[in-house]
């Protein structure tokens, strides 16, 4: 039934125009508005759909996740962007922020509204 749809993801945040700064311009994705939403023009042609929900709560769980071929070098960019990297008790994070357990090399840090995102590396 759903095997040839165009699905798409999305998330709520409690303020547009600053999520659509920060995706815009902080993390500089290309986004468009439209009817008061915001779509994230992530790449494989699937749009992301950010909307307002004024008694929003933060997902606890990471939302996006943006693989980079350089971990070191994207938490650098980031954090000169004004980026702050999150620290989880018992996670093994380096001075940066990055997880360097088992799995991807991973640091996570929050969009305006509390949601979590992580960039991440594949070893």
């Amino acid at each position: 039934m759903f095997a040839n749809t165009k699905a798409f993801s999305g998330f709520a945040v409690d303020d547009v125009e600053r999520a659509r700064e920060f995706y815009g311009e902080t993390l500089g994705l290309e986004t468009s508005e439209e009817h008061g939403l915001i779509t994230l023009h992530l790449a494989g042609d699937r749009g992301t759909l950010v909307y307002p929900k004024p008694d929003h709560t933060p997902a606890t769980y990471t939302i996006l996740n943006f693989p980079v071929d350089d971990i070191e070098a994207a938490v650098d960019e980031l954090t000169g962007r004004g980026v702050s990297f999150e620290r989880y008790e018992g996670a093994d994070q380096d001075e940066r922020g990055i997880f360097r357990g088992e799995g991807p090399y991973i640091a996570w840090f929050k969009d305006p509204a509390g949601n979590i995102l992580s960039v991440l590396q594949e070893r």
